[in-house]
């Protein structure tokens, strides 16, 4: 599996595609074997879903909800609100994130 380096409740940049350029709050991190890493971000990638009536939802009818994201069309927001990559630094026992472009602890 690949290494992940955004993680739940960062603040991160889409970097291509149709919602290029929207801000929002990491959701979810999907990681499955032998598939790709990919992240749901809030109020980015809103799709239409067909639901049945159900016990928790009786009228049923269409619901939007955030659709994921592929981890290489994501970059996490520095201080700054401009996209930045990550480095790892050791200090002391702890390994702790850094944005590369400000070499700040995220």
């Amino acid at each position: 599996m690949t290494k992940v380096k955004i993680k739940r409740g960062d603040s991160v940049i889409v970097t291509t595609g149709k919602n290029r350029g929207s801000k929002g709050e990491v959701l979810e991190v999907i990681k499955k074997e032998g598939k790709d890493p990919r992240v749901i971000v809030a109020g980015v990638n809103i799709v239409k879903k067909h639901v049945k009536p159900s016990a928790a939802n009786p009228q049923g009818g269409i619901v939007e909800k955030e659709a994921s994201i592929h981890i290489s069309n994501v970059a996490l927001v520095d201080e700054n609100g401009k996209a930045t990559k990550v480095a790892y630094k050791v200090e002391g026992d702890k390994k702790v994130r850094i944005a590369k472009s400000t070499g700040k602890e995220i």
